[in-house]
């Protein structure tokens, strides 16, 4: 059977501002950068955060990213929100309370934040 997801993949059109956005606001690192096979596709970047990883798929005239979302938890909602509000990254669902699915959740928070290619960052906690 299958144990986890690997990574999470999504298109972007500009390779060195997505791995700069992703690394300064959010500490992912990126690890390996590849060439491809496929005309379409320039390059593909990999950047983890922990066990997270993220598949940045360089399509300059790619399709958008509208309705893709991931979602990262935070040690200290506040502090992520404010610091990301403040850096100019825009808010697509202010915060607000999210259902506990599990009892070490009972009384987060969610937020929904906008990416540069229309994918949304929501993080919770």
């Amino acid at each position: 059977m299958f144990k986890r997801i690997d990574h999470i993949a999504f298109i972007v059109k500009d390779l060195a501002k997505s791995i700069y956005f992703y690394e300064e606001h959010f500490g992912f690192k990126k690890y390996y950068e590849h060439n491809v096979p496929v005309p379409e596709i320039e390059k593909i970047a990999y950047l983890k955060l922990g066990d997270t990883v993220l598949e940045l798929i360089h399509m300059p005239n790619g399709v958008t990213n509208r309705g893709f979302h991931f979602c990262l938890e935070s040690d200290n909602f506040d502090a992520d929100y404010s610091r990301l509000k403040n850096a100019g990254i825009p808010v697509a669902t202010e915060p607000h309370p999210t259902g506990a699915r599990e009892p070490r959740e009972k009384g987060w928070r969610r937020v929904v934040f906008e990416g540069l290619d229309g994918e949304s960052i929501e993080f919770r906690g």
